[in-house]
């Protein structure tokens, strides 16, 4: 086994310097989340309008069912779905993140109904929190302090 590279304090490159530097023949990479939502036209207007993500891939079974598609910006990939079972409406996901205060600048420079986001400090580092129209909460974090875990 090989020593882990050194820690950074951005999860997401912490997460990818360990798979790196592991010989085990499992890798285990970040989860995606899967967000339910209720109307493709709302979930474009947020997710891609609004944070800027872009459409990876679409997939219906047919025309009239429900969309399941994956978004992205930068390393974050999210996965939206109108199907019932996929998941339930409400959730959180925590993104690591960079240059929170430029996403900030950037969300605020745009007109988007009923939010408007503020950075709170916490004592991991900076973080703000969006809800999606279908009311699930989005956690953008800068990570300023370091992980002390393996």
């Amino acid at each position: 086994m090989t020593a882990l590279a050194p820690r950074s304090v951005v999860a997401g490159d912490r997460v990818a310097a360990r798979i790196a530097a592991t010989d085990e023949p499992v890798a285990l990479h970040p989860a995606i989340p899967i967000i339910r939502c209720f109307d493709g036209g709302k979930a474009q207007d947020f997710y891609l309008d609004y944070l800027g993500f872009c459409v990876d891939w679409e997939h219906r079974h047919a025309p009239d069912l429900p969309l399941y598609q994956q978004v992205s910006r930068s390393g974050c990939l999210l996965h939206l779905s109108e199907h019932h079972g996929d998941a339930a409406p409400g959730g959180r996901s925590f993104i690591p993140m960079l240059g929170l205060g430029a996403f900030h600048a950037e969300l605020q420079a745009k007109t988007y109904p009923n939010l408007n986001p503020e950075i709170e400090t916490v004592p991991w580092g900076l973080q703000m929190t969006l809800t999606d129209p279908f009311g699930n909460r989005l956690t953008f974090c800068e990570q300023t302090v370091q992980d002390t875990g393996p």
